[in-house]
């Protein structure tokens, strides 16, 4: 089963074998969706031409015509206003056909792949899980068998191409993180505060990866899982990768990552204090990897 995740910044694939639940294969390619959503409220011509770029490259890798596929598309494609026609025209391309999936089937697939994770790595009680991604930051509260979520539309794409400044995104951040402020205080004074905070998505991925010394190539998912990330961790990767070239930034944060990893950064730093808590769990699966463990679980054939 093959399982694919076209976000708002990144098209990421993976492969899982349904009789072992192992993943065998990945790929991964930021093609920045949602690079104009802000201004103009469309997919450009460019993006989707990374897009189909991409497909090309993951051809070599993954056996589309014959292995069973899943793909999903989230917020970029929520919001754009020709996403009928990008999605129309990438199976036109490739034969695969893209489901756009809501935020709360998109925080429930997110959920199943984080939480096998965690449970494989040997993490108990409730926590309060994030995943930053492009278009929208996600929100999700676990506890027991119970999950509750909730999207915003903050995310590294559209905030850069808001705030085309990291001044203007430090003045602006707090009324842009507000609601998830008021959000996470409100299920606190409900259900009290989890155990612990799982983050997930390519920022906090990428600063684990550097804290580690890590290359974009070298990246290990292995020393990614079950990691930890403080504040004080992002602020002092924040100083370290302004100070590198484009080239040496690019050879750490891999690339189309150069530009909006900054802004990644202030976003993930900003919650520390928002939650309330000294540190985050790092966890690499996401949406692709639930959405393949589900389809699986379901005996799904293909999209």
């Amino acid at each position: 089963m093959i399982c694919i995740d076209l976000g708002s910044n990144s098209l990421r694939m993976i492969q899982i074998d349904c009789q072992t639940k192992e993943f065998v294969k990945r790929y991964e390619k930021i093609v920045k969706t949602a690079e104009l959503l802000h201004n103009e409220g469309v997919i450009s011509p460019a993006a989707l031409e990374r897009i189909l770029k991409g497909f090309k490259e993951a051809s070599e890798i993954f056996d589309f015509k014959h292995e069973p596929c899943i793909a999903l598309t989230t917020e970029a494609m929520r919001q754009a206003s020709n996403a009928t026609d990008v999605i129309k025209s990438i199976y036109q391309e490739t034969g695969l056909k893209f489901k756009i999936i809501s935020p709360q089937k998109e925080a429930e697939l997110t959920l199943v792949g984080v939480e096998r994770r965690l449970e494989s790595l040997g993490f108990r009680g409730t926590f309060l899980l994030v995943d930053i991604g492009g278009g929208s930051t996600e929100i999700i509260f676990k506890k027991g068998h119970l999950s509750e979520s909730k999207s915003f539309p903050v995310g590294i794409v559209t905030m850069a191409s808001k705030y085309p400044s990291k001044e203007l995104l430090q003045e602006n951040l707090p009324k842009e993180l507000s609601a998830i402020k008021a959000y996470a205080h409100a299920y606190y004074l409900r259900e009290g505060k989890p155990d612990f905070y799982v983050a997930t998505a390519g920022t906090p991925t990428t600063i684990a990866a550097f804290k580690q010394k890590m290359s974009y190539e070298d990246y290990d998912t292995a020393r990614i899982n079950g990691s930890t990330l403080n504040y004080f961790d992002c602020m002092q990767a924040l100083q370290q990768l302004l100070a590198l070239s484009v080239d040496e930034r690019t050879g750490y944060v891999g690339v189309g990552r150069e530009e909006l990893i900054v802004v990644g950064v202030m976003i993930y730093a900003s919650l520390f204090d928002i939650f309330d808590y000294e540190a985050s769990v790092i966890i690499d699966d996401g949406l692709r990897e639930g959405a393949a463990i589900w389809a699986c679980e379901k005996g799904l054939k293909s999209s």
